[in-house]
């Protein structure tokens, strides 16, 4: 080749020659549009409730805030998950540039539908919101198919559960109820994904961490242990949507609790403990059998069901999702995987929030005040996030040291 003929670089993957920053990866607009939302809903639902607002009136402001929490934010951070995640999974280029922001835009799309409900109609507002996860199950069973991954369907199996629960959710909205059905379901699917995704990255991360700082008391490696662990776990999540009351539920949950206990325990979560951006994924973990012995003793009838449902959505949901984003966020920019004090600050904040608030059904006369303190810490969780992460996300990706 003559010398004066360049050279041909390939593109590193998921970098756009051109166009924003914001756009060139899955993780940088859901994780920052994600946040954001976090932050807004919760605080309008706390203005709502305070009687300064009226909140989405034609659609119900409780089924607003119940959905915005499971099918807004939620659903925008495992978006972003999802659309780094499964480029590493198969090989291929990840979605990026003006796909990527049109997708962005279906899903804000759906934020506004469901806040104008008085000026646009439910339905309108539904289906709208409905066309998001449905798109984001098309992009990724294409991409999962096409890698021949054929192992990672069952985690589209997750999202295909969400597109269905979203879908019952509006339709019982749209007649004037509260679906709890669909809501469980939606939780259920999410900590399915829990224990199926977090049972690949936690003990990974672990292992790589406690190689690269010459220790050997690595994780036990995933076995059939896991399978019945996750197997039992889903299955009780199955029951518990269906029934919650019923004796099998209460003895399916006390059993997952118990087998994800040994799970965790196996994975050497103490050993990780100057490590924060790894100490998180084993605390918000933690949440899973936590959460099934809540739904085992609900089932006995002692707990009430919102207690399961924050315990579960607040504690091993979106405690996962703000472990994967910062840690994430961190890694695929170029920038050394290490917590700082804000980072640390927005997992103390997230993990009280998610302890405080189940306490608002068991200590009813301090309900109001529980209910206030902990959506507090759910904002301060997402805007220390956003403090610190919004400038990153944004910004070009830094070159190897």
């Amino acid at each position: 080749m003559p010398a004066s003929s360049p050279v041909s670089r390939p593109m590193p993957r998921g970098l756009s020659r051109t166009g924003p920053v914001l756009f060139s990866y899955g993780f940088r607009p859901f994780f920052l549009g994600g946040a954001l939302w976090a932050i807004a809903a919760m605080s309008l639902w706390i203005a709502a409730i305070s009687g300064h607002i009226a909140l989405a009136e034609a659609y119900g402001a409780p089924n607003w805030h119940a959905h915005e929490m499971l099918f807004g934010f939620a659903s925008a951070v495992l978006a972003g998950f999802l659309l780094t995640a499964v480029p590493n999974w198969t090989g291929r280029l990840p979605v990026s540039g003006w796909p990527l922001g049109a997708l962005f835009a279906l899903w804000c799309a759906g934020r506004i539908a469901l806040l104008t409900t008085d000026i646009i109609g439910v339905i309108p507002a539904a289906v709208i919101d409905g066309l998001f996860l449905p798109a984001l199950l098309a992009i990724c069973t294409r991409e999962v198919v096409a890698g021949r991954k054929w192992k990672d369907l069952k985690v589209l199996g997750g999202l295909l559960a969400l597109s269905f629960a979203n879908g019952i959710f509006h339709v019982v909205a749209i007649d004037g109820g509260h679906d709890h059905l669909a809501i469980r379901l939606a939780v259920a699917a999410y900590v399915a994904l829990v224990m199926i995704v977090g049972g690949r990255i936690v003990p990974s991360f672990t292992r790589n961490w406690l190689n690269k700082v010459g220790r050997t008391d690595f994780p036990v490696p995933h076995n059939r242990f896991d399978t019945v662990a996750i197997l039992t776990g889903v299955g009780a999540l199955a029951a518990w949507t269906a029934l919650p009351q019923h004796p099998a539920t209460a003895g399916l949950g006390l059993a997952a609790a118990a087998l994800h206990c040994i799970r965790l325990h196996r994975w050497r979560g103490w050993t990780t403990m100057p490590e924060k951006l790894l100490v998180i994924l084993h605390v918000a973990y933690a949440f899973v059998p936590l959460g099934l012995l809540a739904m085992g003793l609900s089932a006995l009838g002692h707990l009430e069901e919102r207690s399961v449902l924050h315990l579960l959505s607040v504690g091993a949901i979106a405690s996962m999702m703000l472990a994967v984003m910062t840690r994430a966020s961190l890694g695929h920019t170029g920038r050394p995987l290490k917590a700082s004090r804000l980072t640390v600050a927005a997992y103390a904040a997230l993990i009280l929030c998610a302890l405080l608030r189940p306490l608002g059904e068991v200590l009813p006369d301090l309900g109001p005040q529980i209910y206030a303190a902990s959506g507090l810490l759910w904002i301060a969780a997402f805007g220390l996030f956003c403090l610190e992460y919004a400038p990153i996300l944004a910004r070009k990706r830094r070159a190897p040291l």
